[in-house]
């Protein structure tokens, strides 16, 4: 295989092989320590603009195919694992060596993620590069340095969606690759897409509810004129406090309809509220992060793909704490009873990941019944 290069913002570099498209890319570079499901995962538009790297050793063995995606096409700008597998499942329609050469995906393998990992969680997620043009350590150390990182970064309206969509499909079944049945319609939700992920509509739709999804810059007077039963904040990549209009446009929805949130939305949220949110020294991404419910005492084990998170500091007395991560201690979940509406920073549709809070889809429908 052709020689490839890591290098990252502080001077680190590590050296493996290439594979997948032959191209240099530039991302922070950040890890997720899920077992599984990495198709969704470098599909789930929360990636956009990073390079992933894949705690666990070994990733490619369960291939691609088209029923896995999280949407039209993968986010991550590069990959890194510590060995590429060969492809053996029944359901593999291309290899993941394929599959990123199709999208210019580049990757790079055989270093050691565990130190890379260990790097990371010691120094902080930060800008890397990775090459295999033959390009000096040292520029491509240089050139990470000056890329911009995500702070201040509006990503979400640049991967909405441009016009309303309508949803009505539930949940395919994954084995059969048979389509969802039609959904029940009983509540009409408007979810506005900062970049969102199949699961969570059809999770939506699996609870009665017809989605139409609508673009980041969907005003609430926009809004509103849909007499919606709800709203939905999806999730999405880069910093929250830099999606233009978000917090002004979710303010004037509370109070009037009620509201769910997960991850940027959660996030958004806050910001709504007069919060503040932050950027964390590495984030959280993965499928085994333990969240406490503070109501009931509760501990749920999450998949989670951030690396914002809100400053508890700064709520005051305008939304309660529902959630904490058991690991740091941050804020994993808001509610806002006067104001019908409550989020989550971790990810209930899981995709991949474990299960424990797929009962809040659930919760907002009933929410909205309510309501009603």
């Amino acid at each position: 295989m052709k020689d490839a290069i890591l290098a990252l913002a502080d001077g680190t570099v590590f050296k493996g092989q290439a594979f997948g498209a032959a191209k240099e890319t530039t991302g922070e570079v950040v890890f997720n320590t899920s077992m599984y499901g990495y198709q969704e995962i470098i599909t789930d538009p929360s990636y956009v603009g990073q390079i992933l790297t894949f705690s666990y050793p070994h990733i490619g063995n369960v291939g691609t195919n088209a029923d896995d995606q999280e949407s039209s096409k993968p986010h991550a700008v590069g990959l890194v694992v510590r060995a590429l597998s060969e492809a053996s499942n029944w359901r593999s329609q291309e290899s993941l060596d394929q599959y990123l050469v199709r999208w210019g995906i580049p990757g790079i393998q055989g270093l050691d993620t565990r130190q890379l990992v260990r790097h990371l969680r010691t120094h902080g997620s930060q800008m890397g590069i990775i090459s295999t043009d033959g390009t000096s350590e040292k520029a491509l150390v240089e050139k990470a340095a000056k890329a911009p990182g995500m702070e201040g970064l509006d990503l979400a309206t640049g991967i909405s969606i441009k016009a309303p969509q309508e949803w009505t499909r539930c949940t395919p079944d994954p084995l059969t690759g048979t389509p969802g049945g039609q959904t029940t319609g009983k509540y009409r939700v408007v979810a506005i897409d900062y970049g969102l992920k199949s699961a969570m509509i059809q999770f939506l739709c699996d609870v009665g509810c017809h989605v139409t999804v609508v673009p980041a810059q969907t005003t609430a007077a926009q809004i509103l004129a849909r007499k919606p039963d709800g709203v939905f904040l999806t999730n999405g990549p880069g910093d929250p406090a830099a999606v233009v209009g978000a917090d002004k446009t979710v303010a004037e929805l509370l109070g009037k309809v009620p509201v769910f949130g997960i991850c940027l939305g959660h996030q958004i949220l806050a910001l709504a509220l007069g919060a503040k949110t932050y950027k964390m020294k590495f984030g959280h991404r993965g499928g085994n992060q333990p969240v406490k419910d503070l109501a009931t005492g509760k501990v749920e084990i999450t998949a989670q793909n951030h690396g914002f998170a809100v400053d508890d500091k700064t709520l005051g007395k305008k939304a309660i704490v529902t959630h904490i991560n058991l690991n740091d201690q941050t804020v994993e979940g808001l509610a806002v009873p006067d104001a019908r509406a409550f989020s989550v920073q971790y990810h209930p549709e899981s995709s991949p990941g474990p299960h424990d809070a797929r009962y809040l889809f659930q919760r907002f429908a009933d929410l909205m019944a309510k309501s009603a």
